[in-house]
């Protein structure tokens, strides 16, 4: 398998930690975004939307879309229960991260740490809406170790990526203690 990706973005980052805690066996092709690596004819055939992440399959076959990705590769492992009820719940939290955490944070962060924009310069609804995402991560992980069920999975690897790195968005986790032990837990099983 090749992952295509830049080793700078959560959202490849998300399957990288996947597929390394799952002892994949991989090739990590480096896209460099900024660049407009993902934009040339070749990477245009692994995925039309010049967008990384993306796989390419043994048999040729490509996947893109990190949150579709991780699922795809966590199929029958610990990572995606199998109770579809809780499988669901990871769902949920994957759908959530792309909708409610990623456009906020993410974007916040691009801006600073790629843009060399000053956290003052942040988008007001942006900073409020990321603030509300991490706190809503903080009071649903108050009396519970991770965000859907009693076991680690890929919906707390799909959160993991930004989240740890929310202070070069401007962000700050100081007063989420429950964010922070959470943080400290995946990436102490991640080995990060």
């Amino acid at each position: 398998m090749k992952i295509y990706g830049d080793i700078n973005s959560g959202n490849c980052l998300k399957v990288k930690y996947t597929a390394d805690h799952l002892g994949l066996d991989y090739e990590w092709i480096a896209v460099d975004i900024t660049q407009g690596e993902s934009r040339t004819p070749d990477f245009l055939e692994i995925n039309p939307q010049g967008q990384v992440p993306a796989i390419q399959l043994e048999d040729g076959r490509c996947l893109a879309q990190s949150n579709a990705i991780i699922r795809y590769l966590a199929q029958g492992t610990a990572l995606l229960p199998e109770d579809a009820y809780l499988q669901s719940k990871v769902d949920e939290w994957l759908f959530w991260e792309q909708y409610s955490h990623e456009p906020y944070i993410a974007v916040c962060r691009f801006h600073m740490l790629y843009q060399g924009k000053p956290r003052e310069a942040r988008e007001q609804w942006r900073v409020e809406r990321g603030e509300q995402a991490l706190d809503y991560m903080e009071n649903h992980l108050a009396g519970r170790q991770w965000l859907a069920g009693d076991t680690f999975t890929i919906a707390d690897i799909a959160l993991l990526a930004y989240t740890r790195v929310v202070h070069e968005g401007g962000f700050d986790l100081e007063t989420r203690q429950n964010v922070r032990q959470w943080v400290q837990d995946c990436e102490r099983l991640l080995s990060l």
